[in-house]
């Protein structure tokens, strides 16, 4: 199979050039939705959505819908939310099945591990319509990590943990699983999915779109004397701005931490200093979390073994953000070519025996919302004026700096590894360079892409 021709439209012919078709043309939209959308793994619901047995989700991506159901062992079950009969939607939302499923339209019956246990009226059917199994709701692959479940609707497609690596490791190591909700957020982009997302790959916009993440003392004077005092009055005032700007992406109780520690002595040497205050921070916010019974990584350690990445992504649409005790996380899904579905979760660590109150699904802002906390707000105001200079006549691709915004062009190729319909084993190298920190990400070689100006 060759990515070349008329099988991929809009093919990246320079890898730094992105064709403007990509985020708005009705083709491609199409052609993601049957060759891309089903063969990857999704993050479909967090675990603490569905915490008691029968509990259930729907999850939605364009025109499917899934269910995902827990069974009385607390293991999820998922499966394609259709009756098969005359195909009614089941279920709607989420809730508790009580153990089996009923369709609303003619009463077929479905126990919540799958299996039809009752039709109405049966003996007005031909048999070989109610042929046994053949009338069960249709499985659909279902994994767990991370405290979500995944949902993939390829039977072919690797194991879930073969398509996150490397960033699964990473995440693994600050305990993603350990942290829970917070709060959760919806937002309708008037954009197409990829780019919105890829208004979070990147930092080459922060000091234009973020100003007040720009901190005068934070990093050493290129010139001139270092003041440990100046610096450290600036490291809490970012602690701040991102507790505050996020939401909670640095929780307010390290703050507090950090805060306490703002009489620590710091050499005038920014080579000790720095990181003196960096081990000491970490210890601290491990420690009064520990104290108080959660389960969170040593900070420093995840540290020495450069672990401690800022940012995890998880291909096609789920990412991670992870400072101190806390987490960001988000998931974008496409609503159409140009409109997406972003939320973001804020996670942290709660002691192990305090119970929690099911999440509850947000409604829906738009992305002007005045309640969007404010670096969120920020990106989102790039994103309606992006999506709609992209349909001018004398503009035909993005230019990309290959070093500071190459994840955008791994991404890209990534997908037309997807589209082009390359088996698997062709595709998880290219996941495990995309599946990792964005941030300042070079433009990398694609294993499957052929040799020649494509790739250059």
């Amino acid at each position: 199979m060759t990515l070349d021709g008329p099988n991929v439209p809009y093919l990246l012919h320079h890898r730094d050039r992105i064709p403007k078709e990509r985020y708005f043309d009705p083709g491609f939209h199409a052609l993601e939705n049957e060759r891309l959308w089903p063969r990857v793994w999704q993050m479909a619901c967090r675990l603490e959505e569905i915490p008691e047995p029968n509990d259930f989700v729907e999850y939605r991506i364009l025109d499917q819908s899934i269910l995902l159901v827990r069974t009385d062992d607390l293991d999820v079950r998922a499966f394609q939310n259709t009756c098969r009969h005359r195909g009614v939607r089941l279920a709607e939302g989420r809730g508790n099945c009580g153990g089996s499923f009923t369709c609303p339209f003619h009463g077929w019956c479905y126990a919540a591990d799958g299996r039809n246990t009752f039709v109405t009226q049966s003996r007005t059917f031909d048999p070989h319509n109610l042929q046994p199994g053949d009338i069960d709701l249709v499985p659909v692959r279902c994994e767990t990590w991370g405290g979500c479940a995944w949902i993939n609707l390829d039977d072919e497609a690797p194991p879930l943990r073969a398509c996150l690596e490397p960033a699964a490791t990473i995440l693994d190591a600050w305990k993603l699983e350990s942290m829970r909700a917070e709060w959760w957020r919806a937002f309708r982009l008037p954009c197409n999915w990829k780019l919105a997302q890829e208004a979070f790959q990147e930092q080459y916009h922060v000091i234009t779109t973020h100003p007040r993440l720009v901190i005068p003392g934070r990093y050493p004077p290129r010139s001139g004397t270092f003041d440990p005092k100046t610096f450290l009055q600036a490291e809490l005032h970012y602690l701040r701005v991102m507790s505050e700007g996020m939401a909670g992406m640095v929780h307010d109780h390290d703050v507090r931490i950090a805060e306490n520690l703002q009489d620590i002595e710091l050499s005038n040497d920014p080579n000790e200093a720095i990181p003196t205050w960096h081990r000491r921070l970490n210890d601290e916010v491990v420690r009064w979390h520990r104290d108080r019974g959660a389960d969170i990584p040593d900070l420093n350690r995840l540290a020495a073994t450069g672990m401690n990445e800022p940012m995890a992504y998880c291909f096609p649409h789920f990412f991670v953000l992870p400072m101190y005790s806390s987490a960001s996380s988000y998931r974008f899904r496409p609503l159409g070519p140009e409109e997406t579905l972003m939320e973001i979760w804020s996670l942290t660590r709660y002691p192990r025996d305090e119970k929690r109150e099911r999440p509850e699904p947000p409604d829906v802002w738009e992305c002007d919302d005045p309640r969007t906390p404010p670096i969120p707000t920020e990106d989102f105001s790039n994103l309606p004026r992006q999506q709609r200079g992209l349909h001018a006549r004398g503009f035909e691709f993005m230019r990309l700096s290959e070093k500071a915004e190459g994840h955008i062009s791994n991404l890209h190729r990534t997908i037309d590894g997807y589209l082009a319909g390359l088996p698997h084993a062709k595709l998880l190298p290219a996941l495990r360079e995309v599946n990792v920190n964005p941030l300042e990400r070079p433009a990398v070689d694609i294993a499957f892409e052929p040799a020649g100006p494509r790739a250059g």
